[in-house]
């Protein structure tokens, strides 16, 4: 059975298990055949596997709620990294200090809607009114096949916005090329409170697949597995994938930005994790009731978590 896996974020590192499993030949060595699919914007690429024109997504652990009521149809399968991975960069001459929110008054900020809504809510939280932050979507993010973050770099070398807050590889780009600093990085301990739960970089699959074609399933999670563990065991992979994939400015620091996200390269998805994020998805409109774990992860599926491989 050929299989379709869509990621809505392509030259970055954000879903980067799910990309390099295809280049690395993981998915091969679990017997499955793999087509790696570039589906954006997002609310497309959730919509596919909605109407099953893809089997599998790479995406935000919450991204499914765009298509799935509720939860309704849909099942995480693994994580592909721990933590909420979207970074802010501002433009460098604005000497904003790092994790410091009430400084982004009066500032202008790119960002997709969907990653819009958590820096939002990381400003509400921090007591910053709606319109003392403004924070754009533009049109350039509209695109089919546009790389946000990468483009995002190139509005701030421009002047068209104060910052963005979108992939690693964007903010590496910003910050590389002596334009931008580093302002939140959740990963690393910036935002307030369980912000770090409110997401993560997931595999997703439907409720059919998972009763239906279990093995597979499970194939592919420990395909992500066996990339997670050749990246660490070997971070310069990421350059070989890169090479294939992405552009040249992006491919050169690909290995770099891999090699930072490593120690949260672990497949687990814990219920803690489940309760935070469901709650973040509820207070932005995403999720309109309580949804269990078992009602959000395949647990079916869970001991593939402790997969040793060879």
């Amino acid at each position: 059975m050929k299989l379709k896996l869509a990621v809505p974020d392509l030259v970055s590192n954000s879903y980067f298990p799910a990309i390099a499993a295809k280049v690395l030949g993981a998915y091969e060595e679990q017997g499955l055949e793999v087509e790696l699919e570039h589906i954006s914007p997002l609310p497309k690429c959730t919509d596919a596997l909605r109407d099953g024109s893809v089997h599998f997504i790479g995406a935000s652990a919450h991204a499914p709620l765009l298509s799935f009521k509720d939860w309704a149809g849909a099942k995480l399968l693994c994580a592909q990294s721990q933590g909420t991975y979207w970074l802010l960069v501002m433009r460098r001459d604005l000497r904003i200090p790092r994790n410091d929110l009430n400084s982004l008054r009066g500032t202008r900020i790119a960002a997709v809607p969907f990653v819009g809504d958590l820096l939002k809510h990381l400003l509400r939280s921090s007591g910053i009114a709606p319109g003392d932050v403004q924070i754009v979507s533009p049109d350039f993010a509209a695109k089919p096949g546009t790389n946000f973050g990468v483009a995002a770099a190139s509005a701030l070398r421009d002047g068209a916005i104060d910052g963005f807050f979108a992939n690693g590889v964007g903010a590496e780009l910003a910050i590389g090329s002596g334009i931008a600093d580093l302002i939140l990085d959740i990963r690393r301990g910036d935002g307030l409170g369980d912000c770090f739960h409110y997401t993560m970089p997931s595999i997703a699959t439907t409720d059919q697949i998972v009763d239906d074609y279990p093995d597979l399933a499970a194939a592919v999670i420990r395909a992500v597995i066996s990339t997670q563990r050749a990246l660490k065991s070997d971070p310069t992979l990421a350059t070989q994938v890169g090479r294939k994939l992405f552009d040249a400015k992006a491919a050169a620091v690909i290995a770099a930005v891999i090699e930072r996200d490593l120690p949260y390269y672990k497949p687990d998805i814990s219920p803690n994790f489940v309760t935070t994020m469901n709650h973040y998805a509820r207070d932005v409109g995403l999720l309109g009731c309580e949804r269990s774990y078992d009602e959000v992860v395949a647990t079916a599926l869970r001991s593939q978590w402790n997969w040793m491989g060879k």
